[in-house]
């Protein structure tokens, strides 16, 4: 596919990196020559400087036959004007980060289609909603809903006091028959394994489990932790995630969340003050041990860091943890900040631009695919594929299916109904099915399930 990203800021460069890799034709426009040098350098994609609403440089960039133009620059209008001119220049499918909810809601005057966006992402939002399910997940590091929620996938780091360390898979799986569950995925020193069922568990594996939404809790119990109700919450930055999260957890009718939000700048923690009246708003640095500590952080269930530097957002949480704090998350966007992160004792880490990626990557990918959501920390992603009615799959066995190396199927969305993948689950067409695979598995695996 030929594809054009407008925005080389973060979010663009990872979209560039992602996509390059996979073989598209990417093309980058930025006016910053500075962030275009960037991704020459150290990207196999063309850059182009111009203006993103400048209908002359869009149409030197190519957009009039772009299969995908992606815009991602910082400021939602010059997202929005771009796209309305890549779509009245030709573009087949446009797709703008527009951080603004009011083109999104039902009484919105002006819809996205209106702007020519046949696709709106806001990764604030998604990251927002990621911790929020975090937080209602204490156990676990990782929380992904699949086949209309009827599933999830959790990440659980194993302690040194796990009742399954040293057990192979097959035994876990067997002394806890009563449970259906599939261990799809493994984190181990920085290296992605695809489970095996003679492989043993070990010290501070992080294992990736799939089962449905009602027996999650019966399977964090089955590694030794346990659900904590988490009521308290901190939060350090009012950044657009932070705030959203507040907002988030401010209108939840189905429990009476207590939120303290630390912000730095005075008039932006006065007109959070105004807007969140459920919320307790602090100006102050969010970095601040004396501060922290005068506001009771170690009363506090659980410490969330969404500050712009997200060095602050690590160290203040280690010093929630320090402090007891049950559970802290922290917003990261280097990768290699991912693994580091949970191994010098951080619960959970957010990364906003892999939100992005998550939702573009759907469209670019497209055909059977319904979804696809990167697991943070590990090379390896969900994918939940619809089987096409004249695929290889129709009909057959998993244990009989050719699947490609580093490909596991986990389960089965089925009219309605969700089951945890054996070997003798067999594939009907029209059935959602969810695969875990290392990147290179993901374009064999699609085709697998698409009409032969």
């Amino acid at each position: 596919m030929k594809i054009i990203i407008i925005g080389a800021g973060e979010i663009g460069y990872d979209l560039a990196s992602v996509l390059s890799k996979e073989k598209h034709d990417v093309i980058v426009l930025d006016h910053e020559k500075e962030s275009l040098t960037k991704v020459s350098e150290k990207l196999d994609v063309l850059v182009k400087e111009g203006n993103a609403t400048s209908a002359t440089d869009l149409n030197k960039s190519g957009v009039s036959q772009a299969d995908i133009v992606i815009s991602v620059t910082s400021v939602d209008e010059v997202n929005m004007i771009a796209s309305m001119i890549s779509k009245k220049l030709g573009a087949k499918m446009v797709i703008a980060r527009v951080r603004n909810d009011e083109f999104s809601q039902k009484d919105s005057p002006l819809k996205a289609t209106d702007l020519g966006i046949d696709m709106m992402i806001n990764p604030e939002l998604s990251a927002a909603q990621e911790i929020a399910q975090l937080l209602k997940r204490s156990a676990a590091s990782d929380v992904i809903n699949l086949a209309d929620d009827m599933m999830q996938l959790i990440g659980i780091r194993l302690d040194r006091n796990a009742p399954i360390i040293g057990k192979t898979l097959i035994e876990y799986a067997s002394e806890n028959s009563e449970i259906t569950f599939r261990v799809v995925a493994i984190a181990r020193r920085g290296r992605t394994l695809m489970p095996r069922g003679p492989m043993k568990l070990q010290t501070f594996d992080q294992i990736f489990i799939l089962a449905k939404t009602e027996d999650i809790p019966a399977i964090i119990e089955t590694t030794g932790k346990s659900e904590t109700d988490l009521n308290r919450i901190m939060i350090a930055g009012g950044s657009g995630i932070g705030t959203t999260i507040a907002r988030i957890l401010c209108g939840d009718s189905k429990k009476n969340w207590s939120v303290k939000l630390i912000e730095p700048d005075y008039e932006r923690a006065e007109e959070l003050a105004i807007e969140l009246k459920n919320a307790m708003i602090l100006h102050g640095n969010p970095t601040d041990p004396d501060l922290l500590a005068s506001e009771g952080i170690t009363d506090m269930d659980a410490f969330i860091a969404v500050t712009d530097d997200e060095e602050s957002n690590i160290i203040s949480c280690l010093m929630a943890k320090h402090l007891d704090v049950k559970k802290t998350v922290a917003l990261v966007s280097k990768p290699d900040f991912i693994p580091l992160a949970q191994t010098i004792g951080l619960d959970a880490v957010v990364n906003k631009k892999v939100a992005a990626s998550n939702e573009i990557h759907r469209h670019v990918r497209s055909g059977q695919v319904i979804s696809v959501t990167e697991l943070r920390g590990i090379k390896a992603e969900v994918i939940e594929l619809l089987a096409a009615e004249k695929s290889k799959v129709i009909g057959k066995q998993i244990q009989k299916l050719k699947l490609p190396d580093g490909c596991i199927i986990g389960g089965v969305l089925c009219q309605g109904s969700v089951e945890i993948a054996t070997g003798k689950t067999e594939i009907k067409a029209g059935d959602r099915v969810m695969v875990f695979c290392l990147p290179e598995a993901i374009e064999k695996i699609t085709k697998l399930f698409s009409n032969a």
